[in-house]
C-alpha cells in the first residue's frame, strides 16, 4: 500500500523559510513522479512543484526561484525547500506520487505565513 507522510509545516514570518518532507514507507519514491500541491483557504488546488524519475524539476510560476523540490533516494523522501515565503504561500501542502494513471496523496501539512 502506498503511504505518504508529510511533515515540516508550521507558522513562519514573511521572508522566512521552511522545509517540507514527504516520507514514503512501503514504496520507492524514485519509481514515481513526485509532486507537491497546495490548497489555499477557499481556493482550488495548485500544482507547486514536480520531480520526475530522472530528477527533472518543474515549478509553478508563483514559486520559481523561491522553492526547490528534491529527492533523497537513500532516505526515500522528497523535500520542498521554501524560501522567501509570502503570505500568499499560506496553504495546506500535499505530497503526491503518480505512476501510470495511479495517484496517491498524503494527509497534508499546514503552512501559514504571517507576521
Amino acid at each position: 500500500q502506498v503511504q505518504l507522510v508529510e511533515s515540516g509545516g508550521g507558522l513562519v514570518q514573511p521572508g522566512g523559510s521552511l522545509r517540507l518532507s514527504c516520507a514514503a514507507p512501503g514504496f520507492v519514491v524514485s519509481s514515481y513522479v513526485m509532486t507537491w500541491y497546495r490548497q489555499p483557504p477557499g481556493k482550488e488546488h495548485e500544482l507547486v512543484a514536480t520531480i520526475t524519475r530522472s530528477r527533472t524539476t518543474n515549478y509553478a510560476d508563483s514559486v520559481k526561484g523561491r522553492f526547490t523540490i528534491s529527492r533523497d533516494n537513500a532516505k526515500n523522501t522528497v523535500y520542498l525547500q521554501m524560501n522567501s515565503l509570502k503570505p500568499e504561500d499560506t496553504a495546506m501542502y500535499y505530497c503526491g506520487a503518480h505512476d501510470r494513471g495511479y495517484d496517491y496523496w498524503g494527509q497534508g501539512t499546514q503552512v501559514t505565513v504571517s507576521s
